[in-house]
């Protein structure tokens, strides 16, 4: 009953986490119960038509999520789930986004100034509690408006079970991430051994009256970079291929992933541009375009290891959610997934 997932899922989205598996388990249980009692009296399946109708009656996903959770009189209880939703998104989305860039603005004038760390905590603190304040004031006062205008229109009341989306699976992989990954794998493969892999045993690169030299561990990122592009290509043709993740595959991705954040924060604090020259111009200008390249390449580094960090947790959490999965009984519904 494809319908009958598809609204169980929606209703699931409203739930806590924590209240989600027992809560679904019950309303899935009556639900049935009541399809069956009724195919029982017509003495045949119900049509898709009828599974609609019947959902329809028991009300639209985030009005029956409703009477599970504590009833809350903030906004009210009916959009009150919508509205903690959406004050999450404007902390994710740009609350804690604005949080990071002023704390990055902050470390740079304590570097570059004579701020204190208190005086910038307090500007920090000034400036946190209006931006907040103006967010969370705003979303509050818009729903305000909205239950008003639902408890008149009951707007909420129409809708169709049969546009609900369909039932994702989290263990599903995209076949086109997968075919993108392999794509851009395969082509950086191509032109990392074509264009550069001349470059591999050489420190010194000439092109158009410019020559670059490059640090003798240039070679080791070389090899290095390869090595992961071949390994990421192979497990983008086999995630094209057995679409489903599993905790093997799981883990080598954040194997692989690990490595080339490690690689890279390696590249850009190791100063690998050791000197330049071009064709009509001082040596001393050169060698401040070579200085300010490694220099910039350093200061790149705490945004390095935040996107990588970033990416590992991303990594961890498909792997955890694997094993809680695994641990309740909880499998693909591909019978062919082979590690």
């Amino acid at each position: 009953m494809e319908l009958l997932d598809r609204y169980l899922q929606a209703v699931k989205f409203w739930l806590p986490k924590k209240q989600q598996r027992d809560i679904i388990a019950e309303l899935s249980e009556d639900l049935h119960s009541q399809i069956e009692d009724r195919e029982a009296e017509l003495g045949r399946k119900l049509n898709e038509s009828e599974i609609a109708t019947l959902l329809k009656q028991r009300g639209r996903p985030v009005l029956v999520a409703n009477r599970f959770l504590p009833q809350e009189s903030l906004v009210g209880p009916v959009l009150f789930p919508i509205y903690l939703f959406v004050l999450k998104m404007v902390a994710a989305f740009y609350m804690v986004p604005w949080i990071l860039v002023w704390i990055g603005i902050a470390i740079s004038r304590g570097v570059h100034s004579s701020h204190s760390l208190i005086a910038t905590i307090g500007l920090f603190w000034t400036s946190f509690w209006p931006v907040t304040l103006f967010w969370v004031g705003g979303v509050t006062i818009v729903f305000a408006i909205l239950e008003r205008v639902q408890a008149k229109s009951r707007f909420l009341e129409e809708w169709d079970p049969r546009k609900l989306p369909p039932v994702r699976d989290p263990h599903r992989i995209p076949r086109s991430a997968s075919v993108t990954e392999l794509v851009a794998n395969m082509a950086f493969c191509i032109w990392w051994a074509c264009w550069v892999g001349g470059l591999w045993y050489q420190t010194l690169i000439r092109f158009s009256g410019v020559s670059i030299t490059l640090a003798p561990k240039w070679r080791y990122f070389f090899w290095g970079f390869m090595a992961l592009a071949i390994a990421n290509t192979v497990a983008s043709t086999v995630n094209l291929f057995r679409p489903y993740w599993t905790a093997v595959r799981a883990s080598l991705r954040l194997l692989f992933d690990g490595i080339g954040s490690a690689l890279f924060c390696w590249l850009i604090k190791s100063n690998l541009v050791v000197a330049i020259s071009v064709t009509n111009v001082a040596p001393e200008k050169t060698a401040q375009i070579a200085h300010a390249i490694n220099w910039w390449s350093a200061k790149m580094f705490p945004w390095v290891i935040a996107v990588g960090l970033l990416i590992a947790l991303g990594d961890v959490y498909r792997i955890i959610r694997l094993r809680s999965n695994a641990g309740a009984g909880i499998v693909p519904n591909a019978a062919t997934v082979i590690r």
